[in-house]
């Protein structure tokens, strides 16, 4: 299997951290780990590049990173914080010189619809985004991407359907509270787990550290990384020294390789 690489290009909650107002020593701290933008990651294998999710925070993103191609965007659900962004792929339009390939559910490609309607209208303002969807008819079937295997992973966000996705042997599961066991096959025994781990109380519709925790104890991934982390996890170091061997918390601009 070829060797694939993430990126973590955001590792926040819907609000990034620090939170706008908030004063509390993870929103003031120094820590660079601290500082955490909406949650995307860039996945690269034998050459073709992934963005899964064009947040708010995506044009920095693409920026801090020095990215300028990509091949492809995956999207996991339809709220700002994971699609605000794409009106941002016009720089990538210009530069690449052609539209780019997104791929969503159909519920997601309605939203996308209906926020940038001006992308998808019949007389087009000049210079809007140019871009090809692709839906994702189904949870069961892998799908390919430029030559790269995708496998959707089903999760519950709530009461919203939302995908994780599996490429090579790194799984992303992200703003998931729910998951059921034959999803949990589809990653089980994985080289490296991505999961949301929101807080430790108990949240609507993400998963808490003891509930991450007991999803990557189930799965057994050889090394498992948290992410969508939201300030009241408390500082990046005091969540190091109690997570278990194997288990770290994600930051802005990680890169792992499996």
């Amino acid at each position: 299997m070829s060797e694939t690489e993430l990126t973590f290009l955001g590792t926040g909650t819907s609000q990034g951290v620090p939170i706008i107002g908030c004063h509390c020593p993870v929103c003031d701290s120094t820590d660079p780990h601290d500082k955490r933008l909406r949650s995307s990651v860039l996945i690269e294998q034998n050459g073709v590049r992934l963005v899964i999710d064009s947040g708010p925070d995506f044009r920095y993103q693409m920026l801090r990173e020095g990215i300028d191609r990509i091949d492809a965007i995956l999207y996991t659900h339809g709220h700002m914080d994971h699609v605000g962004g794409m009106d941002d792929v016009r720089a990538f339009n210009y530069v690449m010189g052609r539209a780019i390939d997104l791929y969503c559910e159909p519920r997601v490609e309605r939203t996308l619809r209906r926020i940038f309607d001006y992308a998808f209208a019949e007389q087009r303002y000049p210079g809007v985004p140019e871009v090809v969807l692709h839906p994702i008819a189904s949870d069961e079937l892998p799908f390919t991407v430029h030559g790269v295997e995708v496998m959707p992973i089903r999760g519950m966000h709530y009461k919203l359907p939302v995908l994780g996705y599996r490429v090579g042997n790194i799984a992303y599961l992200t703003d998931m509270n729910a998951i059921e066991e034959r999803e949990l096959e589809k990653i089980r025994g994985v080289e490296v787990l991505v999961i949301n781990a929101l807080r430790r109380d108990p949240h609507l519709s993400h998963f808490t550290l003891d509930q991450a925790l007991d999803i990557i104890a189930k799965t057994r991934p050889k090394r498992a990384y948290l992410t969508h982390i939201s300030h009241q996890m408390g500082l990046y170091e005091d969540l190091c020294r109690v997570l278990p061997e194997g288990v770290f918390p994600a930051y802005d601009g990680l890169k792992i390789k499996a």
